[in-house]
């Protein structure tokens, strides 16, 4: 089976900080991986990367196989790609983000149905029986006409959460979905998360600090450390017994920070 994400030898820097350093990575279509690890360890730029937000210094990263931040010249060799192949290859992709980016000035319908129909082509009555659908599965039929201001943490990212499955992507990447969240929302965000994983053949990578959500969710978990993947493997081994003694730490550290974690994953 072709890998859904693959990472060749990439490298990515800002500025002389190298984040990323001859970076190899893949994962299977329906598959949901989780990666965990310290602040400024990298996994966040991976999210970036594949949602073309950041670009990249060296080797080529794949979706589905074909480049993505390159395109093939006629001669078949690849060059960097521009905005408009970059365009077509992220509507394969959607993200939530840390901060919900909702647009304000727009009803909470608007925001889910601006992007099916200016990027994808859908009517407005197609687009509208998509959101019709898709809130009515966050819970949130009733905030069809509200503006983003008007709803708590919880239900923006409800939303956020809709809008992105609205385009229907092969690929969905969460960024600390629940970082902005009240503690008393996290436990219903992340429920509707587990729903969408276990109703849809859809490939997740997710970035979070909610370990009993990680165990819950995941096929797959990878500690980030240092711009790389330390160590990897099914949930249950990487949550009780750990390889690299980094891990460890990291795990202890988490863990004795959110004592409650368990009730709210």
């Amino acid at each position: 089976m072709k890998p859904i994400v693959r990472f060749d030898k990439v490298t990515k820097s800002f500025g002389d900080t190298i984040v990323l350093r001859d970076f190899d990575f893949e994962m299977a279509p329906g598959e949901r991986v989780v990666l965990m690890g310290p602040s400024g360890s990298g996994k966040s730029t991976v999210l970036r990367i594949l949602m073309t937000l950041e670009d990249i210094q060296k080797g080529v990263v794949y979706l589905s196989e074909v480049p993505l931040w390159h395109e093939r010249s006629r001669a078949g060799e690849l060059r960097p790609a521009g905005e408009k192949y970059l365009r077509k290859m992220r509507s394969d992709v959607g993200m939530l983000f840390q901060h919900f980016n909702l647009f304000p000035n727009m009803t909470v319908l608007r925001n889910i149905i601006e992007a099916p129909m200016k990027v994808a082509g859908l009517s407005r009555a197609e687009a509208e029986a998509r959101a019709d659908e898709l809130l009515a599965r966050v819970g949130l039929s009733d905030k069809r006409e509200a503006y983003p201001n008007s709803l708590s943490g919880g239900q923006k990212q409800r939303v956020a959460i809709a809008r992105a499955m609205a385009m229907r992507p092969k690929l969905l990447l969460f960024d600390e979905p629940t970082s902005a969240l009240d503690p008393e929302m996290v436990g219903d965000v992340l429920e509707v998360i587990k729903d969408l994983a276990a109703e849809h053949d859809l490939s997740m990578l997710i970035v979070t600090h909610e370990m009993g959500f990680a165990r819950d969710v995941a096929d797959r978990v990878c500690f980030f450390c240092d711009g790389r993947i330390l160590e990897q493997g099914e949930p249950s081994q990487i949550f009780t017994a750990p390889a690299e003694e980094r891990t460890r730490q990291f795990l202890r550290m988490v863990l004795h920070e959110a004592p409650t974690e368990e009730a709210t994953g």
